[in-house]
């Protein structure tokens, strides 16, 4: 399997995908609006990481494309929860892909605590051959779930996927603690959003 060759369209998705998210964020702020969108990142995921996934899930080598939705991934995190669902709108708006499946993980959180919201889509790749169709998998969270899923990622990868349990239950109070927070800043959402207009008004007068 030549992977560079295999990869190089999950690249420009990202790349792509990433343009495209961080020009919603700035069009908010020409508007002097509260952009839901706080950051965008992305990345393809490594051939270990993809090899690793189709071994634990059975997977063969050309069904990959097809069954591993991950392999361009985009994450973009947003103050409030509220964004989040500002967010999935507009994704549902665009006529630029095509969304296959949406997993929420903030109504339903994963047994590990995990909270965030997941669209899947499939992204049209101009390339040398014609247009080909391209899964990706953008995750939606708040600052407060992020904070939470990366050190969960930290420890799962220390751990090799056995947590101890003393650390997972830490890690499931933690991650209320997280969740009480988001709902905590929901209540006063406005008087934060009014805080930073004033901010962004009288900066740009500077």
């Amino acid at each position: 399997m030549n992977w560079e060759a295999f990869l190089a369209p999950y690249v420009q998705v990202v790349e792509e995908l990433k343009v495209k998210l961080k020009g919603m964020r700035a069009q908010f702020e020409h508007e002097s609006s509260h952009s839901p969108i706080e950051f965008v990142t992305g990345r393809v995921k490594p051939v270990p990481s993809i090899l690793e996934k189709a071994h634990k899930k059975n997977i063969p080598m050309d069904r990959i494309e097809e069954e591993i939705q991950d392999i361009a991934g985009l994450r973009v995190v947003c103050q409030f929860v509220d964004d989040i669902h500002a967010i999935i709108r507009m994704m549902r708006n665009r006529k630029d892909f095509e969304i296959i499946e949406e997993k929420d993980y903030i109504s339903e959180k994963k047994n590990s605590g995990y909270r965030s919201y997941h669209i899947i889509i499939k992204y049209p790749v101009e390339t040398i051959h014609g247009v080909k169709q391209v899964i990706a998998e953008v995750q939606i969270r708040t600052l407060a779930m992020n904070f939470w899923a990366t050190n969960e990622h930290s420890l799962n990868y220390k751990y090799e996927g056995q947590i101890p349990s003393e650390v997972k239950s830490r890690l499931k109070r933690a991650a209320e603690a997280a969740f009480r927070l988001d709902e905590e800043m929901s209540k006063i959402k406005d008087e934060v959003q009014e805080a930073q207009r004033l901010f962004y008004k009288n900066k740009n007068k500077h």
